[in-house]
């Protein structure tokens, strides 16, 4: 027996004639009276007594119809799912990224994507810029999130987005009623900085330096979401990445363009030797969409 001979006698059965049966398949009436043919030649009994042109299914073709519509119940379900996946509503993904992209940014954009993928399934995993690398090379992940400039032989990297770094400051600060902050305005001010194993801290470093400016440092933390945190907390101010500031919903910190430009730029990365699931590509231009859609001027051009 045939999967095709099978479906020609469930299409008989439901739509009593070969002629509706074959518009049914799409297929012609000689071949779908050729499968029947087959089929009852196959399982050695008659499925259909032939009175004036007429077919009228015999007893035990209606037996054998309940067990043929159970079994391609479950051949149509693997068919849709081939759709399904084929047309990027369904597969698996999992994800590493870096804390400033995994707290908040991510989820957003990963709720969006899904809008339209009822059946597709995604697992996020937060880690250190560093820890998404080796998950990476580890080739446990399809994709990996990192603010890390990477050059690994066994990671394919590209840069995901480049992003404007701004000025964090406590409601009610003096700075928040100037439209753009410079290193000069900072002189003097309490700094929440982030650690030196953030690229990051060693461009800040060199930059306020070059303009002569000594920053108060007096905390650290490696999650821009904790330095927002201090900032709030009126612990001092902090320069940031776009996609952080973004991300975090405390009203007690005001964000403010900061000259000259620094950038905070975002890798992506893939496994080179693990198979490229197809949702990941859509994926990547989805992320990247929704980036532009929702930082706007913050986003630096490529």
């Amino acid at each position: 027996m045939k999967i095709r001979q099978l479906e020609a006698f469930r299409a008989v059965m439901l739509c009593q004639t070969v002629t509706l049966a074959s518009e049914m398949l799409h297929i012609s009436q000689p071949a779908t009276t050729r499968l029947l043919a087959d089929l009852e030649r196959s399982l050695r009994f008659k499925l259909f007594d032939r009175v004036k042109g007429r077919l009228y299914p015999t007893v035990e073709a209606r037996a054998l119809y309940e067990e043929v519509q159970r079994s391609l119940v479950g051949v149509d379900r693997i068919s849709r799912a081939a759709d399904e996946i084929r047309d990027l509503r369904r597969g698996t993904l999992l994800i590493a990224a870096a804390p400033a992209i995994a707290l908040s940014f991510l989820p957003h954009a990963i709720a969006d994507y899904l809008k339209t993928r009822p059946e597709a399934h995604v697992s996020l995993a937060m880690h250190s810029s560093r820890t998404v690398v080796d998950m990476v090379l580890g080739q446990r992940c399809d994709v990996g999130f990192s603010m890390l400039s990477i050059n690994h032989a066994g990671a394919h990297g590209e840069r995901l987005i480049s992003t404007r770094m701004v000025c964090a400051l406590p409601a009610g600060h003096r700075l928040c009623a100037r439209d753009t902050v410079k290193p000069t305005d900072l002189a003097g001010e309490r700094f929440v900085a982030h650690p030196h194993s953030v690229e990051s801290r060693l461009r800040i470093d060199a930059l306020f330096a070059a303009h002569g400016v000594e920053l108060k440092l007096q905390m650290e933390s490696q999650v821009s979401h904790a330095v927002c945190s201090f900032v709030e907390a009126g612990a001092g101010v902090s320069l940031i990445d776009a996609i952080s500031a973004w991300g975090y919903r405390g009203t007690g910190v005001v964000f403010k363009p900061f000259e000259p430009l620094l950038t905070a730029d975002f890798a992506l990365l893939t496994p080179t030797q693990r198979p490229t699931p197809l949702l990941l590509k859509s994926f990547v231009s989805h992320v990247r969409e929704f980036a532009v859609a929702e930082l706007g001027p913050s986003v630096v051009a490529s």
